[in-house]
């Protein structure tokens, strides 16, 4: 992912309003950021441990997406997988995020969701730069340039549905 600005970020939200997006929290070390090791940029709001946001590269440009986490399911503790880069977690290491769409369904209360790793480190996940535990990531036969295109290919899918 080539290097983004926090003036990048704000304007790329496709689900939110000026004046949300103006008031969301931005990531501190984005100077130090290892680009080269992210497909798409991934944070949780340390205010409010519900919000989440994702920034991806589209076109010439970026498309951010302000995520809601769902409340984690009560019971035992069990494996769950996330549907962007097909990792494995044991307990709230995947959570249902929740997207508001784009424009009049939005507006409305419409919504999109999909199972994501709750950091949202799918990329450090898929180089081996992150470890979510033991049996987290299944053998491919894949190289990790087509993990990582299976993974974008899957993000595209959830972006296409919040703007769609």
């Amino acid at each position: 992912m080539r290097p983004v600005t926090e003036r990048d970020i704000r304007a790329s939200f496709v689900n939110c309003t000026k004046g949300e997006a103006k008031r969301l929290s931005v990531p501190k070390d984005l100077a130090e950021r290892l680009w080269d090791d992210l497909d798409f940029l991934g944070w949780r709001d340390p205010a409010a441990p519900d919000r989440a946001y994702l920034v991806a590269e589209s076109g010439d440009g970026f498309a951010g997406v302000a995520l809601r986490r769902a409340a984690p399911p009560v019971g035992p503790a069990r494996r769950s997988m996330c549907s962007l880069c097909l990792t494995t977690h044991t307990g709230d290491g995947v959570a249902l995020m929740t997207a508001r769409k784009a424009g009049k369904e939005g507006q409305l209360g419409n919504s999109v969701g999909a199972y994501i790793c709750t950091d949202l480190a799918c990329s450090l996940y898929l180089r081996g730069k992150k470890d979510a535990g033991l049996g987290s990531r299944l053998h491919e036969s894949l190289t990790l340039d087509e993990q990582v295109d299976r993974t974008m290919a899957n993000l595209a899918g959830f972006l296409t549905r919040v703007v769609g």
